[in-house]
């Protein structure tokens, strides 16, 4: 069976040019379909199964491939370092697709790019089946016949490429070994003790299984094995840190100690990643509910205000209206009664924007459930908490309640409305007694 070796990062992704998160697994998954419903066996660099640097069999899957598909989106430099070096290596049987916002650099304009749409994180049904079909009818031109896409080769036409002999192809391909099977990529329940022995994608797979089913120490071993492999990747950094501090071992200070020891190579206080940002907004909002050090509280504002400000989502925006609230409550027991007034007015305001985002952001979501429409909507239930919409607030509540997702989802929820509604009731008691004569 011909091979075909998908070029792609992996998890959610940022692009910085807008600020949208990607989940490019979700693309991977419609691509990975599309390929092998063309009769191709593929694979991404995640499930090479190796031992030692990745360098090795990933360059001998870009020379010895059939074919190569290569999604650009989020500007991935490592995506296009390696489709350079496909293109160098092979005059032919390379296909570039990316999201559709994404905007050609000014080399790429003699190269042909298929293109499909992210619906906020995810890719929509009736998406995935046009892009599908697409990428199959492309994949089947392809192989029917041998014409030159590469760059390299159409503007150089008396190169020759590499000598490969059918001989040398299998030997290369044997010494990666054989493509695994589809139960195999993906198994049910992983047992931690066996991480060694998976590939990435196996590994990232059965984590978010485990964090789904509350298991975050199981995610815990899952996710420092794989960082052990990617010791610089930003997503598998940013969900083991959010597994350890979710773990609460070996309780939940020192959790979350560790969890911020984590995230420190990404530079927090100075990084432009929103889901880093966030990361390391809750994990000293958390901190600072056990140590109640002010130091602590105004670095959860600052990183929610920056990812906030970076890319105007519902997330960043509701956790930088509770921390307000917060530091207004402190702000009126230590007798600041006009810093805690303007902390709580932006609070207001915050909410107001955060409900015109997320009430947006909802109407373009599919209807049927996604952990992403459940934290739209678990923030235009805070937002109507904290406004004081009661209606809004029982509409939204209604909706959360009826929705089957992983019971942790459910209890963040609803421990964070308790919390900001002790927080306003302490706040309204605090302003009255300022106030007192």
């Amino acid at each position: 069976m011909k091979t075909c070796f998908v070029i792609q990062g992996y998890g959610r992704k940022t692009d910085y040019t807008d600020g949208r998160v990607l989940d490019l697994d979700a693309s991977y998954a419609i691509i990975k379909n599309a390929i092998e419903s063309a009769g191709l066996q593929c694979l991404r660099a995640d499930e090479i199964q190796h031992s030692g640097t990745i360098d090795v069999p990933m360059y001998q899957w870009l020379l010895n491939a059939d074919l190569v598909v290569a999604d650009l989106s989020t500007y991935n430099s490592n995506a296009v370092f390696e489709l350079g070096v496909r293109y160098a290596l092979r005059p032919y049987a390379t296909l570039v697709v990316a999201e559709e916002q994404f905007q050609n650099p000014f080399d790429f304009g003699h190269i042909t790019l298929r293109r499909y749409k992210h619906l906020g994180e995810d890719v929509g049904f009736k998406e995935a089946q046009r892009f599908g079909a697409e990428l199959k009818q492309a994949i089947e031109a392809i192989a029917a016949r041998a014409d030159t896409d590469s760059p390299v080769y159409t503007f150089l036409p008396t190169l020759l490429p590499p000598r490969m002999q059918r001989a040398l192809d299998e030997a290369a391909l044997a010494a990666v070994g054989p493509l695994p099977a589809a139960a195999a990529m993906a198994p049910a329940a992983p047992a931690a003790g066996d991480a060694v022995d998976m590939n990435t994608k196996q590994l990232l797979d059965g984590a978010q299984q485990r964090i789904d089913a509350s298991d975050f120490a199981g995610a815990r071993a899952l996710l420092e094995e794989a960082a052990k492999r990617r010791p610089n990747d930003s997503y598998v950094l940013q969900r083991l840190a959010l597994a350890i501090y979710k773990s609460a071992v070996p309780d939940a200070r020192g959790a979350l100690l560790a969890a911020r020891a984590v995230l420190a190579p990404l530079k927090p206080d100075t990084c432009n990643n929103p889901e880093t940002l966030g990361l390391w907004g809750a994990i000293h909002k958390r901190l600072w509910e056990i140590d109640r050090t002010p130091a602590l509280l105004d670095i959860g504002i600052t990183a929610y205000a920056r990812g906030f400000a970076l890319k105007q989502d519902h997330y960043s925006g509701i956790n930088f209206a509770f921390l307000l609230d917060l530091r207004a409550r402190e702000a009126l027991q230590a007798g600041q009664r006009d810093d805690a007034i303007t902390d709580h007015t932006l609070a207001i305001r915050m909410r107001r924007d955060v409900t015109q985002l997320a009430t947006a952001h909802l109407a373009r979501l599919p209807e049927e459930f996604s952990e992403e429409r459940f934290w739209v909507l678990a923030s235009l239930c805070e937002a109507a908490l904290g406004s004081g919409d009661a209606a809004a607030l029982q509409k939204y509540q209604g909706e959360l309640q009826a929705m089957k997702c992983a019971d942790w989802m459910q209890r963040s929820w609803q421990e964070q409305g308790a919390k900001l509604a002790a927080l306003r009731a302490d706040y309204d008691a605090l302003l009255r007694g300022a106030a007192a004569p």
